[in-house]
């Protein structure tokens, strides 16, 4: 008889977890960043804050973000006021769209990712779902495997109010599932929605309409798995080689997220970029000194990118040549911070650059 040990040297994958698919999403409502202030100041009804509107101004052209995407719009913003008030309860509101609408675009996204695959839905094994969006029971993992027709046993996974953070989490959590579970079949999806946190402006808390300035609305979809099979036509794009997680010091201080009566509310100290930037190189000397590399110019990165001080702190740091970050900063510009979903963008970017 087989041993248990043997048969659980059976069940695990022979090669390192791979991507084989991405695909993102966005909403169809496209606003240039330029015209983002007067939209912003004239919904919340705050055009009298005349000063308030030029240190916004300011903050959306620093942002570094050219055109953003967004499934609120003006009409939806009339029919549900208290969104535009800082302090007005609107909670219920915000959870009956996002419970609705985040399943939906993360929807879009993960069609695009299994036509990519080319394997039938049913092949999917393990479902991952992340967003800051809204916290409803049954969650979005459900709903998306309802709108997908996945199998009613698909291994699902939800994630909540894991924040920009979330992108490397549901990789690092695939990674885990593909490569010891032989065969799996991990479907991933990051949506998020500025539903959730969309606020009128106000002097006191300027970290508020600094997250107005750079957060936006998008989805984006992986699926992973180990030991592709050539003969069906899996082709992987990325090897996930290693994944980890730390804490740096003092970073229960630097982001914080409440969800509160008005909605998340988002408190972001100046001190993030020297935080990150300060802290960086230990990471990256624990992930790749095992395997020989201490050159950061060597490698292709896939930043997150929560905006442009971060990235500028983390170039000068590791002496970063410009191109490194190039693609983040493509991704910002173009869609704007979508949270935990920014990531899987930036590697769809990548790879088009790889191809070119």
């Amino acid at each position: 008889m087989a041993s248990i040990r043997d048969n659980r040297n059976a069940q695990r994958a022979d090669g390192p977890a791979t991507i084989l698919a991405i695909g993102t999403a966005n909403p169809p409502n496209e606003m240039s960043q330029d015209d983002f202030p007067d939209f912003y100041f004239r919904v919340t009804k705050s055009q009298h804050m005349v000063d308030l509107k030029d240190k916004f101004n300011n903050m959306c052209k620093k942002s570094t973000v050219k055109k953003r995407y967004m499934y609120i719009t003006e009409e939806l913003l009339k029919q549900n006021q208290n969104m535009c008030d800082y302090n007005s309860s609107s909670l219920d509101v915000r959870q009956d769209i996002l419970a609705t609408e985040v399943p939906k675009l993360g929807k879009e996204a993960a069609v695009k990712a299994i036509k990519e695959w080319g394997q039938p839905r049913s092949n999917i094994t393990h479902l991952i779902f992340c967003t800051v969006s809204g916290v409803s029971m049954p969650g979005a993992d459900y709903h998306l495997t309802k709108l997908l027709g996945l199998s009613p046993s698909v291994n699902r996974f939800m994630l909540y109010q894991q924040g920009c953070y979330g992108g490397g989490t549901v990789l690092r959590l695939a990674k885990d599932i593909a490569e010891n579970n032989r065969g799996a079949r991990v479907l991933v999806v990051c949506a998020e929605m500025t539903v959730v946190g969309f606020r009128g402006p106000t002097e006191t808390h300027l970290d508020s309409m600094i997250g107005q300035a750079l957060f936006t609305d998008g989805a984006g979809a992986v699926i992973v798995g180990a030991d592709p099979d050539e003969s069906i036509n899996e082709r992987p794009i990325f090897e996930l080689v290693w994944a980890s997680q730390t804490f740096l010091p003092g970073c229960e201080r630097a982001i914080a997220g409440q969800l509160r009566q008005v909605g998340l509310t988002i408190h972001l100290s100046k001190d993030v970029p020297k935080l990150i930037s300060n802290n960086l190189e230990k990471v990256l000397v624990e992930a790749f000194e095992p395997i020989g590399i201490n050159d950061w110019n060597s490698i292709f990165w896939v930043a997150h990118p929560g905006g442009p001080a971060i990235l500028d702190e983390v170039e000068v740091k590791l002496g970063l040549e410009e191109d490194k970050l190039s693609a983040t900063r493509h991704v910002l510009s173009e869609f704007g911070n979508m949270s935990s979903a920014s990531v899987l963008f930036i590697l769809d970017e990548t790879r088009k650059r790889s191809f070119n």
